[in-house]
């Protein structure tokens, strides 16, 4: 039994955007041996690159499987928890009302004298 998987034959869709490709920077005098040699490269790419995105979007799945585990963890244990009773008291300055008032009467001196 082989511990390999064997290897996939590509996608019908990759074999044609490959040729494509490859007849697209086809340079005069090349021949069709060449230009299939070219979409094979182009093909490997492909390929290379479907690899390594679905392995982000793997490690990156990973990653926010965690996190959320975390958060969740997280939103149990708070729940389970009471919360502590805050009073929140607003306390404003007097400074702006002391300037405020002195805007004023500074503008009514103005206009009366």
């Amino acid at each position: 039994m082989s511990r390999y998987a064997k290897k996939q034959q590509p996608s019908v869709q990759t074999q044609e955007q490959s040729m494509k490709i490859a007849k697209a920077t086809q340079r005069p005098g090349q021949t069709k041996e060449q230009t299939k040699l070219i979409a094979q490269g182009i093909q490997k790419g492909i390929e290379q690159y479907k690899k390594q995105q679905k392995e982000k979007s793997r490690e990156l799945n990973k990653k926010i499987k965690k996190v959320s585990g975390q958060i969740s963890e997280h939103q149990k244990a708070a729940a389970h928890t009471e919360p502590a009773a805050q009073e929140v008291v607003y306390r404003q300055h007097g400074l702006p009302w002391v300037l405020l008032l002195l805007s004023w009467l500074g503008f009514a001196w103005y206009l009366f004298s």
